[in-house]
C-alpha cells in the first residue's frame, strides 16, 4: 500500500533564455541600417569595383563606353562586396546584402533617370519658356522661321484640359463604378469584367486611337474633334483607373464592412459612407495615374483630334491640338526655334501634371479618419454643442438644479 501511495518527486525543469551571444545559435542580424565593418565593406567594394573597370577600359582590355564601364564596374563591385560579407558572416546575411543592394541599385538608378529628363527638358526649353508670349499667344500668325518671340501654346494648353477634363469626367465615375461592382457585389460576370479591363491595360494606344476614329468619327461626327480625343484617352485611362481602384479597394479591413451591415446599413450605404472614404487616398492615386497615362497620349490623339495652329475651344467642333501633340509637332520640324518650343512645351506639360498632382493630393491625399485643422475645429464645436444639450436636459431652464452632495436625496426619492 506505501508503494501504491508512493509520489515520485520529479526533477524540477527550469527554461532559460540565452542571456548572452555566446549561448545563443548565433549572432543577430542587423537588419535595417548599417554597422561600421559592414559600412566599410560596401565603400571598399564600391572603391576596388571602380578601380577594376578603370583598369579593363584602359590598360588591360581593348574595352571603351561609358555604358560599359559602368556595368562592369557595378557587377566588380556586386561581386567584390558579396565576397567581403561573406568572410565574416553567414549565407543568410549574404542574401539579404545582395537583394538590399540590387533593390538600392534600382531606385537610385530609376530617380536618376527622372532627374535626368525633367533636367534635360527644363534646359532645353529654357529658351522658348523665358518668353511670356509662349503661355499668351498661340501659332496661328506664326510661320516656321518666326523666332522665339512671337508665338505660343496657349491653343494646346486649352486643348489639353478640355480633353483631359472630358475623359476625367467619364473615367472617374464609370472607373470606380466597375471596381466598387468588381468588389462589392461580384459574381460570374465580375471575372469576365476583370479579364477584360486586365487586358485592356496592355492596349496599344493606336489601336484605341483607331477604334474611335472608326467607331466616332467615321461613324457619327465624320470630323477631328476634342470630344474624339477625349474618348480615345478615356479608353486609355479606364483600365488603369479600375485595375488599380480594384486593388486598393481590397485593401479595406472586411470587418468595416460586417460592421456597417451590422448597424443595419444597406449595401449602398455602407460602400458610400465607409469603404469609399476610407479608400479615398486610394483611389485618388489610382485617379492619378489614370490621368498621368492620359495626359502624355500622342497617337490616339493625333488620330482623333486632328492639328491645328488657332484656338478652338469647342469640343464638338474642328481639330483641337494637345500639348503632346504639340510637342511632336515641334520637333519633327528641323528649325531650331522650332525644336525649342517643342522642349518649352514638353516642360509646360511635366508642369502640368505636376500641378494636377499636388492638386489630387491636397484634396484625398489624407489618410482615413485623419481630420484637418478646419474639420477638428468643427468636431469640437459640434461636442461643446452636445454639451450644453445634454447640460439644459438635465436641469431645464426655470427649474432649479438638484443639490449634490451625501445630503441630496436619491433619484428613487426624486422620483
Amino acid at each position: 500500500m506505501a508503494d501504491i501511495f508512493r509520489t515520485e518527486v520529479l526533477p524540477s525543469v527550469r527554461t532559460s533564455l540565452p542571456g548572452t551571444k555566446a549561448e545563443a545559435d548565433g549572432p543577430r542580424r542587423k537588419v535595417h541600417g548599417f554597422t561600421a565593418a559592414q559600412r566599410f565593406d560596401l565603400v571598399g567594394a564600391l572603391a576596388a569595383g571602380v578601380a577594376l573597370a578603370t583598369l579593363l577600359f584602359g590598360w588591360f582590355a581593348p574595352l571603351s563606353g561609358a555604358i560599359g564601364w559602368t556595368i562592369v564596374a557595378f557587377l566588380a563591385f556586386l561581386g567584390l562586396y558579396m565576397l567581403l560579407i561573406w568572410l565574416h558572416s553567414d549565407i543568410e546575411e549574404v542574401k539579404d546584402r545582395l537583394i538590399t543592394t540590387l533593390f538600392s541599385a534600382a531606385g537610385t538608378l530609376l530617380f536618376t533617370a527622372l532627374v535626368f529628363i525633367v533636367i534635360y527638358t527644363l534646359w532645353r526649353g529654357t529658351d522658348a519658356l523665358g518668353h511670356l508670349n509662349l503661355f499668351t499667344q498661340t501659332m496661328e500668325f506664326a510661320g516656321p522661321l518666326a523666332g522665339l518671340e512671337v508665338g505660343g501654346i496657349l491653343h494646346a494648353i486649352v486643348g489639353t484640359l478640355i480633353q483631359i477634363s472630358i475623359a476625367l469626367a467619364i473615367t472617374i465615375p464609370l472607373g470606380i463604378g466597375t471596381a466598387v461592382f468588381l468588389n462589392e457585389v461580384g459574381g460570374r460576370f465580375a471575372r469576365f469584367v476583370r479579364t477584360i479591363s486586365d487586358a485592356m491595360t496592355a492596349l496599344p494606344s493606336i489601336v484605341a486611337g483607331l477604334f474611335v476614329y472608326a467607331a466616332v468619327i467615321q461613324a457619327i461626327t465624320h470630323e477631328r474633334s476634342g470630344l474624339a480625343a477625349g474618348i480615345a484617352i478615356t479608353v486609355m485611362m479606364l483600365p488603369i483607373v479600375i485595375r488599380s481602384a480594384d486593388v486598393v479597394l481590397r485593401l479595406v479591413p472586411q470587418n468595416l464592412r460586417e460592421a456597417s451591415y451590422a448597424l443595419g446599413s444597406s449595401r449602398w450605404q455602407t460602400v458610400w459612407q465607409v469603404v469609399l472614404p476610407t479608400a479615398r487616398s486610394g483611389l485618388v492615386t489610382s485617379v492619378i495615374l489614370g490621368t498621368a497615362r492620359g495626359i502624355g497620349e500622342t497617337s490616339p490623339v493625333l488620330l482623333t483630334s486632328g492639328i491645328t495652329a488657332a484656338m478652338n475651344a469647342n469640343p464638338l467642333a474642328g481639330p483641337m491640338i494637345s500639348l503632346p501633340l504639340q510637342v511632336f509637332d515641334f520637333v519633327r520640324s528641323p528649325e531650331p526655334n522650332m525644336v525649342a518650343r517643342g522642349f518649352g512645351t514638353a516642360a509646360v506639360l511635366l508642369l502640368l501634371v505636376l500641378t494636377l498632382f499636388l492638386l489630387a493630393r491636397a484634396l484625398g491625399g489624407r489618410a482615413p479618419g485623419e481630420l484637418s485643422e478646419r474639420q477638428q475645429l468643427a468636431a469640437r464645436a459640434a461636442s461643446l454643442r452636445d454639451l450644453k444639450r445634454f447640460e439644459l436636459r438635465r436641469h431645464p431652464v426655470g427649474r432649479p438644479a438638484a443639490p449634490s452632495g451625501p445630503m441630496s436625496p436619491s433619484s428613487e426619492e426624486q422620483a
